[in-house]
């Protein structure tokens, strides 16, 4: 193995001194009484925020607000299953880089194929620039939503073709745009130190923190002020799975959706980077399946839960009418939230915390294409090249007043989610592979059962991805080749949310 192959150069800008005290420190927790372990841990850890910031997006809001609109507490448990399983998938891949300390992409074109790795990485960059879209989308609809309450007029009726649409004021634009530019340039600081050195992956890692932690605040406020509606007994058979899934129609498609898709394609690129960048190597296994769980798993379900909770506590559930609420959107849920905590302030928080988890959802985008791109074209990292490519989704503000033509995430969702489950049958195989990573593979009973697990997420995965596939690829093809695309109306408004 070639050893420019190893590591990243951020990582050289490591303190070396540091780090073996890093790997001292770390041997020794593993003599300390539990307590004292976790705490140990839990302040070291850093690359799983970047998984959660980046899942914590438009995607998992969406899936989240129809799954509590729709069934109230009784969906509470998968998005916690969904995420336990990636979590294992990536513990796999991180054990085989942890061992290596190879960079995935050229480990898997050399033994695997390097049409499956160039996929991998294709699918990694579609995902990024595609889904940058909604998520601009969701953060300026929060925005309009705020200026709104505030008294401005952001969009209006006009009639085009004898038909009335909506479209933007040009209040509505600006502020849109204001906001698409404030998030763009906070993302940009916060990715090129991310990029630069070990300082500014510290840095980056406290954005993330901190954003994660504004989001748990926003939906936890409202939750905390509807304490007194909560069906503590029902939340409780939410989270255990009491009633499994329900039958109404559609709430099959909507759970094995949101099981096979809380990883995606990106995120499984940008793991094992972020752990080359921070140094990382053998002697931080442990650490790294601790960061898993307190920096992925605890903040996405206490995210998502909360939300689901929110939907269910605060009315816009009905239980006299389950069905699957398709049309309702995100800040459709906000505005339902009107007279919580007074006449707007819960409306006002909800969509401060769906602005927030765009934030970090954006600014994960952008660094995982700094890797990708440098990898796909064979280049070596440089500080400039990185950054460079960072701004490759950044044409994703146009989201903030527009969607993508119809294509665009149908060929993205077609790649993406195709090469999700093949994503994982790599790490499942490359786990396995004694002649590639040696006795890291396992042994006994353990082994066994990790394997039975990773086999496991993979069927979920699978069965996931197949809906996904044929709801944002089948389906909308099938509605193009059959009804003719009406006439597209000046300057429209994009998805506006239903109302509830």
């Amino acid at each position: 193995m070639a050893e420019q192959e190893k590591g990243l150069p951020m990582a050289g800008r490591w303190d070396p001194e540091k780090l073996q005290q890093e790997i001292a420190a770390l041997d020794a927790l593993k003599q300390k009484p539990f307590p004292a372990r976790a705490g140990g841990y839990i302040k070291r850890t850093g690359p799983g925020l970047l998984q959660s910031a980046m899942t914590l997006g438009a995607g998992s809001a969406a899936a989240s607000v129809m799954a509590g609109a729709s069934f109230g507490y009784k969906l509470l448990w998968i998005q916690p299953v969904a995420m336990l399983l990636g979590v294992f998938m990536l513990a796999a891949l991180g054990n085989v880089v942890l061992t290596t300390g190879e960079r995935p992409y050229k480990a898997f074109a050399r033994e695997l194929h390097v049409s499956i790795a160039f996929l991998w990485a294709l699918g990694t960059v579609m995902a990024s620039v595609i889904w940058h879209f909604p998520q601009y989308g969701l953060a300026a609809g929060a925005a309009r939503d705020l200026a709104t309450m505030a008294g401005a007029t952001v969009q209006e009726t006009v009639t085009v073709g004898g038909e009335q649409v909506m479209q933007f004021t040009p209040s509505g634009y600006a502020v849109s745009f204001l906001l698409g530019i404030l998030i763009l340039g906070v993302s940009i600081v916060t990715t090129w130190n991310y990029g630069g050195h070990s300082r500014g992956i510290k840095i980056y890692e406290w954005f993330l923190r901190g954003v994660i932690a504004l989001v748990i605040l926003s939906f936890g406020i409202v939750v905390v002020c509807s304490l007194h509606k909560i069906q503590w007994a029902e939340l409780g058979k939410g989270f255990i799975g009491w009633y499994g899934i329900p039958e109404t129609p559609g709430s099959v498609t909507l759970a094995l959706g949101m099981l096979g898709a809380a990883v995606g394609i990106n995120m499984t690129f940008l793991y094992p980077y972020s752990l080359l960048a921070k140094g990382w190597g053998k002697h931080h296994k442990t650490l790294s399946r601790w960061d898993l769980v307190m920096s992925m798993f605890l903040p996405f379900t206490l995210v998502t839960s909360l939300v689901i909770i929110a939907m269910a506590a605060t009315g816009v559930y009905d239980p006299a009418n389950e069905i699957v609420r398709t049309g309702m959107k995100p800040l459709g849920a906000a505005e339902a939230l009107t007279g919580v905590m007074g006449e707007k302030v819960g409306r006002i928080i909800f969509d401060l915390g769906f602005i927030g988890m765009t934030c970090g959802a954006i600014s994960t985008h952008m660094v995982v294409c700094g890797f990708t791109l440098c990898e796909m074209f064979g280049l070596q990292y440089t500080t400039t090249r990185y950054r460079m490519f960072t701004l490759v989704p950044a044409i994703g503000i146009l989201g903030v007043v527009t969607t993508t033509p119809i294509w665009f995430p149908i060929a993205a969702s077609a790649v993406c989610f195709t090469m999700l489950p093949i994503a994982y049958v790599m790490f499942l195989i490359l786990n396995n592979k004694r002649s590639y990573i040696g006795d890291a593979v396992g042994r006994g009973l353990g082994r066994i059962v990790f394997n039975v697990l990773l086999v496991v997420a993979l069927g979920v995965a699978t069965v996931g991805s197949g809906i996904k596939i044929y709801q944002n690829v089948i389906t909308p093809v099938k509605k193009a080749i059959e009804k003719p695309a009406p006439e597209a109306p000046v300057n429209p408004v994009p998805d506006e949310p239903a109302k509830p």
